[in-house]
């Protein structure tokens, strides 16, 4: 019983410390990776291509197959002993293994196995892919949320100063200083701040609620995330000349390996389609015996079966001649499936370029807006100080100060979204530039 109680009490605690944990962005994006389904499915098809890759090397080897099987005849029959017809009724039992090796296929087994390597790489840079826009994905959603608690904090830090109005604004009412309009229009403006909280709250737990199924957590209700401070990231890659970056994303990117990838695939494809017109040479060997209640020695079922036996063995040579237009065709379709995968490719190249470009001017815009952002949260700092000090004196009303203090809650609440902004967008510049998220 105590053994028990000890055990559960352990639970219990391992429960409440997973419970209160708190996942900083490196550990979001690394939890993502190894647990995301759509991952573990790109994983499959890269297990997939070492299934193909050993298929191909088995061409490589002989085959063996054994057989065996029981007769029973009755009326002329050929005596698988004698090797003669006889009319009788008479039991025959056969048996051996037969083995066979490819020499010649038009080196169809070579470019096979080569082509089972390609699709190897294509399936680990398809993972490669598919990891980098799960992390991009996953620090998207993480940087919405710090925007969403940040514009939560200076919504709560306002009604902090709302509150304080409110007591001041008391104390002028009751000294006949403002009228008692105005102490309504601050409980107004208090009233629609606290609605705000309970929006701000609730977008909160739905970003947190999205996040947590990206990372297959169920535990909803305890999920969070670090609530850290980030600081504009330092990076030097808007000084890069944007062609330096395209150049760095061609080599890097694993979209245009993927396409590169596909066109050797479809080059190699059409070796092999080639490699039908030429004739296949194999060999085989094998060895049989042979049983039968009929034997005209009368010797027993080991002694026929070790008298009875023989090998065999062999070369084959098939010459094609003529297979309905079907090695031609597939010629054919391999040489169109090359220009294919080399639109493909060029698509490939051009939709890079295209993004690396838009994603350099937008991290450039994002700056800017982040630069200005701040200028203007300290312009509206300020004309809220000023708007302050003139509502304690009388000289404003209060519709007058809320105005000021909505304007600056607004320019705190841009500023910290066009932060966010920059880093992700720089993330996603500096992830063109081969600087991987984890």
């Amino acid at each position: 019983m105590k053994k028990i109680t000890i055990t559960f009490l352990i639970g219990i605690v391992s429960f409440s410390v997973f419970a209160q944990k708190k996942w900083t962005l490196e550990e979001a994006v690394t939890h993502a990776i190894e647990n995301n389904i759509s991952i573990k499915q790109s994983e499959l098809d890269l297990d997939l291509t070492e299934i193909q890759k050993d298929d191909a090397i088995g061409r490589f080897l002989p085959t063996l197959n054994g057989n065996a099987s029981i007769n029973s005849n009755t009326g002329a029959n050929i005596n698988p002993v004698t090797n003669s017809f006889e009319n009788t009724t008479f039991t025959s039992f056969t048996t051996g293994f037969q083995s066979n090796v490819t020499l010649f296929d038009g080196l169809r087994n070579i470019r096979q196995l080569q082509r089972a390597k390609m699709q190897q790489i294509a399936a680990q840079y398809n993972l490669g892919q598919m990891k980098d826009d799960i992390a991009l994905f996953v620090a998207n959603s993480y940087l919405q949320i710090l925007f969403e608690k940040e514009n939560l904090k200076i919504i709560q830090d306002q009604i902090e100063v709302t509150k304080q109005q409110l007591d001041r604004t008391n104390e002028l009412v009751d000294a006949g200083v403002v009228p008692r309009g105005d102490l309504l229009e601050i409980k107004s403006t208090l009233a629609n701040d606290e609605q705000r909280i309970v929006r701000a709250e609730n977008q909160i737990s739905i970003a947190l609620i999205g996040l947590a199924q990206t990372l297959l957590i169920k535990d909803y209700e305890n999920f969070d995330i670090v609530d850290a401070d980030y600081d504009l990231p330092v990076s030097t890659i808007l000084d890069q000349p944007i062609s330096d970056v395209i150049q760095k994303a061609k080599e890097t990117r694993f979209e245009i390996k993927i396409a590169s990838q596909n066109l050797d695939i479809a080059q190699k494809d059409l070796q092999i389609a080639r490699g039908a017109y030429y004739p296949t040479i194999s060999a085989f060997a094998g060895y049989n015996t042979r049983w039968t209640d009929n034997d005209f020695f009368n010797r027993d079922f080991i002694t026929q079966l070790y008298e009875n036996d023989g090998t065999f063995f062999g070369a084959q040579l098939q010459v094609p001649i003529f297979n309905g237009l079907g090695v031609r065709n597939n010629v054919k379709r391999s040489k169109i499936n090359i220009e294919r995968a080399n639109f493909q490719k060029e698509q490939a190249e051009l939709d890079l370029e295209s993004n690396v470009y838009q994603a350099y001017t937008d991290a450039q815009g994002a700056l800017k807006a982040y630069e200005a952002g701040i200028v203007a949260e300290e312009a509206q700092e300020q004309a809220y100080e000023y708007s302050k000090e003139r509502f304690e004196v009388g000289i404003i009303n209060s519709f007058e100060f809320s105005q000021a203090l909505l304007r600056y809650e607004n320019a705190q609440s841009e500023a910290i979204r066009a932060k966010y902004d920059y880093i992700f967008k720089l993330k996603l510049l500096e992830l063109y530039f081969g600087i991987s998220l984890y």
